[in-house]
C-alpha cells in the first residue's frame, strides 16, 4: 500500500494559532478559528461533518496553538555551556528569550515576563565553585515555571540546596568538550509537549481522537525524510513553516556550520516572535529593527505605512518579511542563532499559512532579494511550495506507525 493510500484512510487535524488545517482523502482544508469559542466547539462547528466520518482511532491531531515555550539560558562560557545549551534548546522547539554569562549577572536585569524554563549550564565534570549566591539572588528577581541544571556533577548538591525544584540532568559537556544532547533535548521536547497537552482546550480534543496529540513543529520534523515522495526537492534543503504565532525552520544537520548535533538527520528552530497574526506586533518590531528591511519594503514597492494596515496586502507583506527575517537570523549576518550554510542550500520548501497567502512569484522575490543583498549570490535555491499543506501529515503517519 502506498503512502498516499495510507493517508487517505485517515483524518489529520492541525490546530494552529490562527487556522484549523484538515487533511483527508487527499484533500486539504483550512478554517479560520473563532477565538470567542473554545477549540473543541469551534472545530466541531467548522469540520464536524468531516470528523463524524472517522473513528477516534483514525483521527490524528497535532497542535501549535500555544506558540512554543520561552527559555533563559545562564552559562559560564559562550564557547561551550551557552553554545551547547542554545543549540539543544533551539533543536527542541524552545524559544530562547535571552542568554546570560554568569560573570555578567551583576549588571543584568531579570526578565520582566514569566519564563517557561531556565537552563543553568555549567562546566565539565570535576569543576566546582562556578556559581555562587549571585545566581540565587538573580533567580529571585523574576518568575519561572521550570528550572534545570546541566553541568558538572560536583556542583549538583550545592545548587539543589539553594534552588527550589531544580531538575538535575546529565551534563551537556563531556570531558572531551563534546556535546551530550540526549538528556536535555528529551526533557525540553517533553516539556514542550506537556505544555500543549496541559491546555484545557487541547485536552478536550481527546473526545474525538484515541491517539497522542503532538506539537506541530515536532511532527513536521518527523515528516522531512518523506518529502521526496511527493515533492521535487534537492538535498540539502530547509523547510520554512510560517504560521500565525511562530515561524519555524526545519533543516538537515549537514547545513550546520558547527557540527554539534549528532542525533537524527534533521533539527528545527522555532521563532516565537515572527508569526503573522498572534505575533504581528513583535514581527513588525523585529522588521523595523533590521537594517535591510526598509530597502526590502522599497523593493516591494510599499512604505512603512503598510505596518499600520490590516488588509490582505499587509498580510502578504508581513509574510514576505517573515521569510526574509527568518533567513537573516540563521545567516552569517546574525550570530545569536544556529548558523546554517545557506550558500550550500539547494532547495527551500515552504509550508503552513504562507503556501495559501503568497504566490510563487512573491515568495521567489524575497529569496532573490535575500541571496543577492545578504549573501551576494546571483543564483538561488529551488523554491518548492507545499500548496496543499500536507507535509505534516507524513510526520503524523510516521509517529502512529511507530517511526517506520
Amino acid at each position: 500500500m502506498s503512502q498516499t493510500q495510507k493517508i487517505m484512510e485517515k483524518l489529520f487535524i492541525d490546530v494552529g494559532s490562527t487556522y484549523f488545517k484538515i487533511y483527508s482523502n487527499g484533500d486539504s482544508k483550512q478554517f479560520f478559528r473563532d477565538f470567542d469559542k473554545n477549540i473543541y466547539d469551534d472545530l466541531l462547528a467548522k469540520a464536524g461533518n468531516i470528523i463524524k466520518n472517522y473513528s477516534p482511532e483514525n483521527i490524528f491531531i497535532c497542535s501549535s496553538a500555544n506558540g512554543g515555550l520561552s527559555t533563559l539560558i545562564i552559562g559560564i562560557s559562550k564557547s561551550f555551556s551557552i553554545k551547547f545549551a542554545t543549540n539543544i534548546a533551539f533543536n527542541s522547539g524552545i524559544n530562547i528569550i535571552d542568554t546570560l554569562l554568569f560573570k555578567d549577572i551583576d549588571s543584568s536585569l531579570p526578565p520582566r515576563s514569566l519564563i517557561d524554563v531556565v537552563i543553568i549550564a555549567g562546566a565539565i565534570d570535576g569543576v566546582k565553585d562556578s556559581f555562587n549566591q549571585k545566581l540565587f539572588d538573580y533567580l529571585e528577581g523574576f518568575e519561572y515555571s521550570n528550572i534545570v541544571y546541566v553541568g558538572s556533577q560536583d556542583e549538583r548538591e550545592y545548587l539543589s540546596k539553594n534552588i527550589e525544584n531544580l531538575k538535575i540532568l546529565d551534563n551537556i559537556i563531556t570531558n572531551r568538550l563534546k556535546i551530550n544532547e540526549t538528556s536535555l533535548k528529551n526533557y525540553l521536547t517533553n516539556l514542550y509537549q506537556a505544555d500543549i497537552m496541559g491546555k484545557e482546550d487541547i485536552k478536550e480534543l481527546y473526545k474525538i481522537t484515541a491517539n497522542q496529540i503532538f506539537p506541530t513543529p515536532y511532527i513536521v520534523n518527523q515528516a522531512l525524510p518523506f518529502i521526496h515522495q511527493s515533492f521535487d526537492v534537492i538535498d540539502p534543503f530547509i523547510v520554512i513553516d510560517i504560521g500565525g504565532a511562530t515561524t519555524d525552520i526545519h533543516y538537515a544537520k549537514d547545513l550546520i556550520n558547527h557540527n554539534l548535533v549528532v542525533e537524527g538527520g534533521y533539527d528545527r528552530l522555532v521563532f516565537k516572535k515572527l508569526g503573522v497574526y498572534k505575533s504581528r506586533e513583535s514581527l513588525i518590531f523585529t522588521a523595523k529593527s533590521n537594517e535591510f528591511v526598509y530597502e526590502l519594503l522599497n523593493y516591494l514597492n510599499v512604505t512603512e505605512n503598510i505596518f499600520d494596515e490590516f488588509s490582505p496586502k499587509a498580510t502578504e507583506i508581513l509574510m514576505q518579511l517573515a521569510i526574509f527575517l527568518v533567513l537573516y537570523k540563521v545567516s552569517n549576518q546574525h550570530n545569536e542563532y544556529v548558523e546554517l550554510k545557506l550558500d550550500n542550500l539547494k532547495s527551500i520548501v515552504f509550508t503552513g499559512g504562507v503556501s495559501k497567502v503568497l504566490s510563487d512569484e512573491k515568495i521567489e522575490d524575497i529569496i532573490h532579494f535575500f541571496y543577492k543583498k545578504i549573501l551576494h549570490f546571483e543564483t538561488t535555491p529551488k523554491v518548492v511550495i507545499d500548496k496543499e499543506y500536507k507535509i505534516w501529515t507524513y510526520g503524523v503517519d510516521k509517529i502512529q506507525r511507530g517511526g517506520k
